[in-house]
């Protein structure tokens, strides 16, 4: 089995710093996961009352998702803001769920551009009705041509090739990268990103997300059907989680370093099953993209002005500071 000596604490290009306050949980929307915890009081606004709609691609029982809307709800609360929140995994539903927030006039709309084409025209609507729109997760490429105001998540390609460099630190030579959603924009950045990071051989499997039997069953056969595979590079915590069991099932000497962090993930990594794991901190994609909307509507801000992103990832979580980590993620925050 290869081993591994510990890399530097972090491999990326220099990271955007932000500040994270933390607020009670308040807003609306689908059954979210149980998770302990419960945040800290960072005080609340007094302006007039505000409704912003937060629509997401988010697949039912992705337990990502929680963490965004969690940092949004903490948002919401500070801001004295109704925060309305719906998902849908299919892009053209997503544009109907934001058509939906346009006619109910809300004040601010913070969406995802997983299949920006797909939002376009939802995008423009808003616009048309002057209500702010801001992007956050997904969309990276594409927020400023969609004409959204500002946009906070992590640049995945960036990401990809640092999550490259490290699987050459670690010895890696042949590494698979588990794509579980086809033709999602931010995902297939990430796998194109470790082809251009990692020196070894990189070639991608897709699998269907929504059905984790059959995750493991697709990757388990082909751990079994190429015994080279020495790295499995997983896109989100529960495929990650999935991909330790099939590299047991398949007697594979893989090593599992994943995207995407989740209060399991966190454990997974203190207990060496899983090497590493690239967190783009959601909690903070979903209060910044809320905040910023009652910032635009309060006082005009808008960060990044109109022309760059706000970076909240890529942050490196090894065994050597998964434990301080892991004290939010029993939170539900990390």
């Amino acid at each position: 089995m290869r081993r591994h000596h510990r890399p530097p604490a972090l491999t990326a290009a220099a990271l955007v710093g932000a500040l994270l306050a933390a607020g009670c949980s308040s807003g609306s929307g689908g059954k979210q996961s149980k998770t302990g915890g419960t945040d800290t009081a960072a005080g609340k606004a007094t302006t007039p009352r505000m409704t912003v709609a937060m629509v997401t691609h988010a697949a039912p029982g992705d337990t990502f998702w929680d963490l965004i809307r969690k940092g949004a709800q903490a948002a919401a609360a500070k801001d004295n803001i109704k925060l309305v929140y719906s998902s849908d995994p299919v892009a053209g539903n997503q544009a109907n769920l934001v058509q939906n927030a346009i006619d109910q006039k809300v004040d601010g709309i913070a969406l995802t551009a997983a299949k920006p084409d797909a939002m376009k025209g939802a995008v423009a609507k808003a616009k048309a009705a002057g209500i702010p729109v801001v992007g956050f997760n997904s969309g990276l490429d594409d927020w400023k041509e969609l004409g959204m105001l500002e946009y906070f998540g992590q640049d995945e390609n960036i990401a990809g090739q640092a999550f490259g460099e490290r699987l050459n630190q670690l010895g890696a030579k042949h590494a698979v990268c588990v794509i579980q959603e086809q033709g999602q924009v931010a995902l297939e950045a990430r796998c194109a990103g470790l082809e251009k990071g990692f020196k070894g051989t990189t070639e991608n499997l897709y699998v269907n997300g929504t059905d984790m039997p059959s995750v493991k069953s697709t990757l388990t056969a082909k751990l079994q059907k190429d015994s080279t595979i020495d790295q499995v590079v997983t896109l989100g915590a529960p495929i990650a989680l999935t991909a330790v069991q099939s590299v047991q099932d398949a007697g594979s000497e893989a090593e599992v370093a994943t995207f995407d962090l989740n209060k399991d993930l966190v454990a997974s990594v203190q207990r060496g099953d899983i090497e590493f794991a690239v967190d783009q901190q959601p909690y903070l994609q979903g209060y910044l993209a809320v905040d910023a909307l009652w910032l635009y509507r309060t006082n005009g801000n808008f960060s990044g002005g109109d022309t760059a992103p706000v970076l909240t990832g890529p942050a490196f979580i090894t065994k050597d500071n998964a434990d301080t980590i892991a004290e939010f993620a029993k939170k539900g925050t990390r």
